[in-house]
C-alpha cells in the first residue's frame, strides 16, 4: 500500500486528533488574526456612537439559551464595554427564560470589571439604576414587544432585582420604543425578524442584531434593506466589536472572541486542506488503480 492509498484510508481518530491539535495549540500560544471591519458591525458601532452620553438608554435583548452563548456572549460583552467606556445607558432583557440568568450574569460582570478598570484609570465608574438596568423576564414574546412600544413601565413594574421602574434614573423620561435610540436582539433564533415585524414595523423603531454564523444568510436580506442598522455575525463578528472597541477606548478586559479566532481559524484552514488533500488522493488511487487492471 502506497502513500496515497493510507492517506486515503486515514481513520477518524487521526483526523480528530489533528483537529484537536488545532484547536488546543491556539489557546497556549498567542496567534491573532488581523481584524477587519465589515459594514455590518460598524452599523451597529456606528448607531451606538451616534447615542448621546447620558440620554436616553439603548436596549439590549438575550434572546438565546446556553446553546448558543459561546458565540453570543462575547457580542454582549463587547457592546457593554462599549457602552460603559463611552458613557451610554443601557437596558438589558431576555424573552427566553434561560437567558435572563445570563443577561444578570453577565452585566454584573461586565459592569464589575470595567469599574475596577475605572478607578484604576481615575475615570468615572457606571452605577446600577443609573447607567445600566437588568429588566426582569416576562413571558410572552411578541406580547412584551408590542408591550413596550406603548409603555415599557407597564411591561416591566419593577427591574430584576424587585426595585420599582419607576424610581430608577436610568429609566427617567423612557416611556416607550420614542425614547429608545436602538434595540439590540442577540439570538440564535428568528426572534430577531419578530422584532423587525412588531418593533420596526409597527413602532419604527431602530433595530440591530447579533446572531451565530450558521444563521446569519436568513439575516442579510433585512440589513440590506435597512431594516437592521447594523449585525454582528458570529465569533467573527464578535472579535470585529471587540477589536473596534480596543482601538478607540483601550478598556481593560479579556477579549473572548479575540481569542476564539485563532483555534476556529486554524480548524477551518486544516479541514479545507484536508479537503483538498483527499480529493487529490482520491484521484491518484483512481488512476492507480485503472492502471493496475
Amino acid at each position: 500500500m502506497n502513500f496515497w492509498e493510507k492517506l486515503s484510508n486515514l481513520g477518524k481518530k487521526w483526523i480528530y486528533l489533528m483537529i484537536s491539535i488545532c484547536v488546543i495549540v491556539p489557546l497556549f500560544f498567542k496567534f491573532e488574526f488581523k481584524m477587519g471591519k465589515s459594514p455590518s458591525t460598524m452599523g451597529l458601532y456606528n448607531k451606538i456612537e451616534s447615542i448621546a452620553s447620558d440620554s436616553f438608554p439603548f436596549l439590549m435583548s438575550y434572546d438565546y439559551d446556553p446553546s448558543t452563548q459561546g458565540e453570543l456572549s462575547p457580542m454582549a460583552i463587547a457592546i457593554l464595554r462599549h457602552a460603559f467606556a463611552s458613557h451610554k445607558r443601557v437596558m438589558v432583557m431576555a424573552l427566553y427564560a434561560q437567558g435572563i440568568g445570563l443577561a444578570e450574569g453577565i452585566t454584573s460582570r461586565v459592569a464589575k470589571e470595567f469599574n475596577e478598570y475605572a478607578i484604576k484609570e481615575g475615570k468615572d465608574t457606571v452605577v446600577y439604576g443609573v447607567d445600566y438596568v437588568v429588566l426582569p423576564f416576562t413571558p410572552g414574546v411578541s406580547a412584551v414587544m408590542l408591550s413596550i412600544g406603548e409603555s415599557l413601565k407597564n411591561t416591566f413594574a419593577t427591574d430584576y432585582y424587585g426595585n420599582l421602574t419607576d424610581t430608577l434614573e436610568c429609566l427617567k423620561n423612557v416611556y416607550n420604543y420614542n425614547q429608545i435610540p436602538v434595540t439590540i436582539s442577540l439570538a440564535g433564533s428568528a426572534i430577531p425578524k419578530l422584532w423587525i415585524m412588531y418593533a420596526y414595523t409597527r413602532y419604527s423603531e431602530k433595530i440591530a442584531c447579533g446572531v451565530t454564523a450558521v444563521s446569519a444568510a436568513d439575516f442579510y436580506p433585512y440589513l440590506r434593506t435597512g431594516q437592521f442598522v447594523g449585525m454582528l455575525t458570529g465569533l467573527r463578528g464578535a472579535a470585529e466589536y471587540e477589536n473596534l472597541v480596543r482601538e478607540n477606548y483601550n478598556v481593560e478586559g479579556r477579549d473572548i472572541a479575540i481569542i476564539g479566532m485563532s483555534p476556529q481559524s486554524f480548524a477551518h484552514i486544516f479541514i479545507i486542506f484536508m479537503i483538498i488533500v483527499g480529493n487529490i488522493s482520491y484521484f491518484i488511487v483512481k488512476k492507480q488503480k485503472a492502471r493496475s487492471v
